[in-house]
C-alpha cells in the first residue's frame, strides 16, 4: 500500500502542473477565439451602452460610392467613424471596419465595377480613407452580384467576374494591412451564381453569411426567417448555407454566419400550425430590444419553439399575427454549431437593436467562450 507520505510527495510534484493546466484553461476562455462580429448604423455615443469588450469588430455601415472613390455620407458620419476608431485605445481586440452597399445601397455597383478603371480606384482611394481614419478595413456587402437584389437594380452575369477582379483590384492595394471581408446572401441561389468561390476566398480574411432574412419581406408565406436547419424542400438555413461551402472544400475558419436582432412580422396569417407555413403579408420589423413590450404578457402572442429549425416564433391568434426571429435560444444553437463545425463565429445585424445589458451579444460572447 502507498503510504500517506509517498501519496503527499506526489502531490507536491503534480500540483504546479495542475496550476499550469488550469491556468492555461482559464486563460482560453479569457479572450474569445471566435469571431463576434457587429454591423452597426449608430452613433459614437450610443456605441456606449453596448459591451464592446466582448466584439472582435464592429462594422460600420454604410459608407457611400461617389462616382468611383469610397467615401462619408456626411460630416456626422465621419465624425462617428472616428470615434469608433478610438474605442480601439481601451479595446486592443477590436477592429473597426466600414461597410458599402446593403440591401438598397448598391444601385450603381454592377456598372460600375465592370470596369478596370473604376474598380482600381475605387481601391486606390479605399486605402487612403483607411489610412487617413484609421479604419481596419472594408466589407464588400453587394446585394447581389449577377442576380436580382434590390427591385430595379441593375445586375447580370458578368457581375460574378467583376466581383472577382474588385476583390484583385482591393487586395492588391490592401495588401496585408487592412481587412478584406463580404456579406454573402445565405441562400443557394446566390451560393452558386453569384460569386467564383475558388478565386475569391484566398484572397479574402473571412465571409459574412447573411442567414437572415431567408423568409423575406416579399414572401407571401410566413416561415423562420434565421434558422439553423432546414427540413422542408426549398427551405433555406444556415446549416444548408454552411454545408454547401464546406463540401466545395471552404476552409472553415472563413465562415462567420449570421443572427438577426430583430424579428419580422407578418398580418392576416390564419390560426393554422400556430401560423407557420402559412399565407400572410409582411407588417414590420421589430428590434430584439423592444421584444418585452411587443411580446408583453398582454400582448397576445405565445411563444413557440420548432425543434427541428432550432429555431423560435411567436403567433398572434386574435390579431393573425406571426413573427420569426432570434432570441437567446437560438442564438446558443448558433454559437454549439459553430463549434461543432469548427467555424469563423458569428455576426449579427445589428448592435442598435440589441439591449444594453443582459442582451444577445452577451449570450454569444457567454456561450462561445465557455
Amino acid at each position: 500500500m502507498i503510504s500517506i507520505r509517498e501519496t503527499l510527495i506526489t502531490l507536491k510534484k503534480i500540483f504546479p502542473f495542475f496550476l499550469l493546466f488550469i491556468g492555461k484553461t482559464m486563460n482560453s476562455q479569457v479572450l474569445p477565439d471566435k469571431k463576434i462580429i457587429a454591423y452597426y448604423t449608430g452613433d459614437g455615443n450610443t456605441i456606449q451602452q453596448y459591451p464592446v469588450k466582448k466584439l472582435t469588430h464592429i462594422i460600420y455601415s454604410f459608407l457611400r460610392l461617389q462616382n468611383d472613390t469610397l467615401t462619408f455620407t456626411n460630416e456626422k458620419q465621419r465624425k462617428t467613424v472616428e470615434e469608433l476608431v478610438l474605442l480601439k485605445q481601451r479595446n486592443p481586440q477590436l477592429k473597426i471596419m466600414v461597410s458599402i452597399g446593403g440591401w438598397s445601397g448598391c444601385a450603381p455597383c454592377s456598372e460600375l465595377f465592370s470596369s478596370e478603371k473604376h474598380r482600381e480606384t475605387f481601391a486606390k482611394t479605399t486605402v487612403e480613407l483607411f489610412e487617413k481614419h484609421g479604419i481596419d478595413g472594408l466589407d464588400l456587402d453587394w446585394e447581389y452580384p449577377a442576380i436580382e437584389g434590390y427591385p430595379g437594380h441593375r445586375f447580370g452575369a458578368t457581375d460574378r467576374n467583376n466581383f472577382t477582379e474588385l476583390v484583385k483590384a482591393l487586395r492588391k492595394e490592401m495588401g496585408d494591412k487592412y481587412l478584406l471581408t463580404f456579406a454573402a446572401g445565405g441562400f443557394i441561389n446566390y451560393l452558386e451564381k453569384s460569386i467564383d468561390w475558388d478565386a475569391v476566398i484566398p484572397l479574402v480574411d473571412f465571409v459574412n453569411l447573411m442567414t437572415y432574412d431567408l423568409v423575406g419581406g416579399y414572401s407571401t408565406v410566413t416561415g423562420h426567417h434565421t434558422p439553423l436547419r432546414d427540413y422542408r424542400f426549398g427551405q433555406e438555413s444556415t446549416q444548408k448555407c454552411v454545408s454547401w461551402l464546406l463540401n466545395k472544400k471552404i476552409p472553415a475558419d472563413k465562415l462567420v454566419i449570421g443572427a438577426a436582432f430583430y424579428a419580422r412580422v407578418w398580418e392576416n396569417v390564419p390560426d393554422t400550425k400556430n401560423g407557420l407555413y402559412q399565407q400572410g403579408k409582411f407588417k414590420q420589423g421589430v428590434a430584439f430590444k423592444n421584444f418585452p413590450a411587443y411580446f408583453s404578457d398582454t400582448s397576445g402572442y405565445r411563444y413557440y419553439w420548432d425543434k427541428k429549425a432550432k429555431a423560435p416564433y411567436q403567433y398572434n391568434a386574435c390579431k393573425k399575427l406571426f413573427a420569426t426571429f432570434d432570441d437567446e435560444r437560438s442564438i446558443k444553437a448558433k454559437t454549439r454549431f459553430i463549434r461543432r463545425k469548427k467555424l469563423g463565429g458569428i455576426m449579427f445585424w445589428e448592435l442598435s437593436e440589441d439591449k444594453n445589458t443582459n442582451g444577445l451579444v452577451d449570450i454569444m460572447y457567454n456561450t462561445l467562450n465557455r
